[in-house]
C-alpha cells in the first residue's frame, strides 16, 4: 500500500514535578515531537520510569534505538516490514540499555514502548506495558465511530480486571494501577516480549492513535471515539481538543495522532502475489 497522511503530536508535562518542583517530562517518541512529516511511516512513543532522569533516558534510548535499527534496515519506507525486523530492533533497545546502565542507580530505570509501522501490506502494531495504540475509523457521530483495535494494558490492574478480582471501574481508582507487568529495562535476566498485530484493514480516513497513560487518566474509550469523531472538528481541533480535555492531568503525557488520508491499494495486490508471479 501507498498511502498519503498527515501527523500530529502532543507533548505535555502534567501537573507533577519532581523533588525541585520542576515539570517532570519522561516520554519520548520518534519522530521527535512536532519533526514529524507526511513521509513518515514509523511512529514509537515510550513512557519512562525510574526517577529523576533515568525516566527520559530509558524512552530517549528505545526510541532512538529502535529507530535506527528499523530506518537502516529498511530504506524504501513503504517497503516489505516483517516480525523479524522488528524483533532486531527490539534487541538492539534492550542493548542499547544495557549500555547506559551503570548500574549505581537504586530503582532501575524503564520504560513502556508502543510502535506503529506502516508498509506495503498494511501495519504492524508492537506494544510493551500501558501505553496504547488506538486504531479508529470515524464517522460523522461520536456513536457511530469505532475503535477497530486497541492494545491491552500489561499492568497488574488489567490482570486483576481478567481474572474477576476487579471490575474495570474499580481498576480506575486502584492505587496500584500504575504497576505494569512488562517494560523495557537494562541487564534483564528475562527479556519480556512484546504483544504484535498486524492488520490491511487500513481505509483513507483512519487513525492511528499512539498514547502513553498520562493521556488516559480521565477519558475512557466513549469519550475518545467523540475528541475522533467529525463532531470534534477538523484535525487540528481535535489536537486542541485532546490537550485541553488533559491539560489539568496530573501524569505527563504524550501522544502522536497519524491519520490516513488516502490509500492505493495496488501495491498491496502486488504483495500479495508470489515472488515467481510478480515478474
Amino acid at each position: 500500500m501507498k498511502y498519503k497522511l498527515c501527523v500530529y503530536s502532543i507533548w505535555e508535562a502534567g501537573k507533577r514535578v519532581d523533588a525541585e518542583g520542576n515539570p517532570h517530562q519522561e516520554d519520548d517518541m520518534y519522530p521527535a515531537h512536532g519533526c514529524a512529516t507526511d513521509k513518515d511511516r514509523l511512529f514509537i512513543l515510550c513512557d519512562g520510569m525510574g526517577g529523576h532522569e533515568a525516566g527520559e533516558v530509558a524512552s530517549a534510548t528505545v526510541c532512538e534505538a529502535m529507530s535506527h535499527s528499523i530506518l537502516s534496515a529498511t530504506p524504501d519506507p513503504e517497503g516489505d516490514f516483517t516480525d523479524e525486523l522488528f524483533l532486531s530492533a527490539l534487541k538492539a533497545a534492550f542493548s542499547a540499555l544495557d549500555e547506559k546502565d551503570d548500574g549505581r542507580a537504586i530503582k532501575k530505570m524503564g520504560t513502556t514502548m508502543t510502535l506503529l509501522k506502516l508498509h506495503r501490506g498494511g501495519c504492524l502494531i508492537a506494544h510493551m506495558g500501558d501505553s496504547r495504540v488506538y486504531h479508529i475509523r470515524p464517522a460523522s457521530k461520536a456513536k457511530d465511530t469505532r475503535i477497530l483495535f486497541r492494545t491491552e494494558d500489561h499492568s497488574l490492574v488489567n490482570d486483576l480486571v481478567k481474572i474477576g478480582e476487579l471490575t474495570p471501574e474499580e481498576a480506575k481508582h486502584s492505587p496500584r494501577r500504575n504497576v505494569i507487568t512488562r517494560a523495557l529495562q537494562p541487564h534483564m535476566d528475562y527479556q519480556p516480549k512484546a504483544d504484535l498485530y498486524h492488520t490491511s484493514d487500513i481505509q483513507a480516513g483512519d487513525f492511528f492513535y499512539l498514547c502513553t497513560d498520562g493521556m488516559l487518566e480521565n477519558m475512557d474509550d466513549e469519550q475518545l471515539a467523540y475528541y475522533f469523531s467529525s463532531e470534534a472538528g477538523d484535525d487540528q481541533q481535535k489536537v486542541n481538543a485532546l490537550i485541553e480535555a488533559t491539560k489539568q492531568n496530573r501524569d505527563n503525557h504524550s501522544a502522536l495522532i497519524v491519520h490516513i488520508l488516502e490509500v492505493d491499494r495496488r501495491r498491496f495486490l502486488d504483495y500479495l502475489l508470489p515472488k515467481r508471479q510478480r515478474h
